[in-house]
């Protein structure tokens, strides 16, 4: 059966956001639940919750956020939470336009540059995960379409579907045997590409870290 936005979530949803959560658990990245996908906005079942995008579904989701395999299962056991990952501890994950992060994938495919997971959401926004703790070159930093989500931010996984569509794996990690490269080889990538994509002009991330979210 297709889903779309206008169709609720059936069980086997739930199972599947589950069986992934649990998936990134086990291999150490910590999971939040997040709100779920209702028509044409995200309920997080929180009374008076205005915010309609994807969010968490839990208020302290940054301290409440687990690899513990018993929470996820709990809190994935009735309700189809979209799952999000907790950036800034495991990994960061710099988040590019699609144009850029498809010539940054040619790129380290064509050069053999070692790279990890790359995650890709419907509306075109390629995360890419890396080792904690570097800040954007100056050249990235400036730019309104790239960001970099680090301690206090968040990423949707896959299977998590967005309005526009499921969040997908463009890079598996299954595929890197769930190693991170080293943010400079990434932000490397990210720079050279740089020539051939535009400069934005008012274009703002669908998935924004906490600091430009709160700004």
């Amino acid at each position: 059966m297709q889903w779309t936005a206008n169709r609720p979530f059936v069980p086997l949803d739930r199972r599947r956001l589950r069986r992934h959560a649990l998936r990134y658990a086990t291999h150490g990245w910590a999971v939040t639940p997040g709100a779920r996908l209702t028509g044409h906005r995200f309920d997080c079942g929180r009374p008076g919750c205005p915010i309609m995008m994807c969010h968490p579904a839990m208020e302290y989701w940054e301290d409440d956020a687990t690899t513990d395999t018993g929470r996820v299962r709990h809190w994935w056991r009735n309700r189809p939470y979209s799952v999000l990952l907790v950036t800034g501890k495991r990994f960061d994950a710099l988040e590019a336009p699609a144009a850029l992060g498809l010539r940054v994938l040619g790129s380290a495919r064509l050069h053999r540059a070692g790279i990890g997971p790359v995650a890709v959401t419907a509306a075109g926004r390629w995360m890419f995960l890396v080792r904690p703790g570097a800040p954007l070159r100056t050249e990235l930093e400036h730019r309104l379409d790239v960001v970099r989500h680090g301690c206090g931010s968040w990423i949707p996984a896959p299977p998590s579907r967005m309005l526009e569509g499921a969040v997908r794996w463009a890079v598996d990690p299954d595929r890197t045997q769930w190693s991170l490269p080293d943010p400079e080889i990434v932000q490397n990538l990210l720079v050279d590409s740089l020539g051939a994509v535009s400069e934005p002009r008012l274009t703002v991330p669908r998935q924004m870290s906490t600091s430009r979210r709160a700004a």
